[in-house]
């Protein structure tokens, strides 16, 4: 059966995690890797490549299964992230769109995957049939000596040489009450980010801190540079992403400083609430704005209440605040993760400037910093 054999590889390749959105075809290997390993169900794939990041940041070993679709959705994460980093990420995709394929969506995209890898220059690997299944460890070997992405392409032709019988899991009862008050308003703001990232800076310990794209890194940085600090250089949305992974694949607390831009456009919060990691705290700086590329209001400036989404997402842990003194008693009294600090604040850049570390250092220093290694 190779769905076992699959099972096998990466349980003797020390595999720890895997962070999967499903395909139809490989349901049966998915039931296999929710019993055998920390199974994290991520909405979007490119979240996964955030996850994956924090977890190499972590120093653990873990794959991403997706469907060779989603490699689509994960191209800019896997070389502003994975790539810049030089991270490992080993990805297995269900590859679609190229044999007996009865969905024509999934052919335009799917049928120039490989064209597509080499023009980005990332490695892959094809399986074939049950002959070639040794190919996945070399590929998971490859992944993490090298620092870098190899993409193991499996043809739905190998589910054809098993005989499934990996029963689905039965599903635990849904019935559930749902019951709470919620009443906030949200005031004029008082803090700009710089302000608010200064009270964060200035009340840090030993905590890991993950921050945003753009100007956030360059006010973190000139606010108070430590190694413990991962600058983000590119990835939109995949802060959080990378926090949870961090979170998950060590016991540092850790903090994500995040913008409502970038959370607007992620899919990871149910995850967080999922897998419910106790030393994560999302600090979500709100201007209404995409604040690095212009102040282009966000729906965040007179719709929606990112702490309500939070809460609705399953984050029980959350608190709304605007002064500078309100978010130092937030950050303190933060208590157990995971936990979201919603904080308003009025739209406006610094003119701090850019950052003079390389991708490399960045990651060196802060995996040295938390007692892991970045080394091939």
């Amino acid at each position: 059966m190779p769905e076992r054999k699959i099972e096998s590889i990466l349980r003797e390749e020390g595999i720890e995690f895997v962070v999967s959105l499903p395909c139809d075809r490989t349901k049966d290997l998915c039931a296999l890797l929710e019993k055998d390993f920390h199974y994290v169900n991520i909405n979007r794939e490119e979240d996964g490549v955030g996850v994956c990041a924090g977890l190499a940041l972590a120093g653990r070993r873990y794959v991403l299964q997706m469907q060779s679709s989603g490699l689509g959705n994960s191209l800019n994460a896997m070389m502003s992230l994975t790539s810049l980093y030089g991270l490992p990420l080993p990805i297995i995709a269900s590859w679609r769109g190229v044999y007996n394929e009865k969905i024509a969506a999934q052919v335009p995209f799917n049928s120039r995957i490989p064209a597509i890898l080499d023009a980005m220059g990332i490695s892959h690997t094809i399986i074939k049939g049950s002959g070639d299944l040794e190919k996945i460890r070399e590929a998971i070997r490859l992944s993490f000596e090298n620092g870098g992405i190899h993409v193991i392409l499996i043809l739905p032709k190998l589910w054809e040489e098993g005989n499934g019988g990996c029963a689905e899991k039965p599903f635990p009862p849904r019935e559930r009450e749902i019951r709470f008050e919620y009443n906030r308003s949200i005031k004029e703001p008082v803090m700009n980010r710089a302000g608010a990232i200064s009270v964060i800076a200035g009340e840090l310990e030993d905590e890991a801190v993950v921050v945003n794209i753009g100007v956030p890194c360059k006010e973190m940085h000139a606010a108070g540079d430590r190694p413990k600090n991962f600058y983000m250089l590119g990835s939109y949305t995949q802060a959080t992403p990378i926090g949870l992974g961090l979170a998950l694949g060590q016991d540092k607390d850790v903090v994500v400083i995040d913008g409502d831009g970038s959370l607007l456009g992620t899919a990871i919060l149910p995850t967080v609430a999922a897998e419910k990691p106790d030393n994560l705290t999302i600090v979500a700086l709100d201007n209404g704005a995409f604040g690095s590329t212009g102040m282009q209001i966000t729906h965040s400036w007179t719709t929606c209440d990112l702490e309500l989404i939070a809460k609705g997402a399953g984050i029980k842990n959350t608190i709304k605040v605007r002064t500078a003194e309100e978010l130092k008693e937030a950050f303190l009294n933060r208590g157990k993760g995971p936990s979201f600090i919603h904080v308003i604040i009025k739209p406006g850049n610094t003119d701090a400037p850019n950052l003079a570390l390389t991708p490399e250092e960045i990651r060196d220093r802060f995996m040295d910093s938390i007692g892991k290694s970045a080394g091939k």
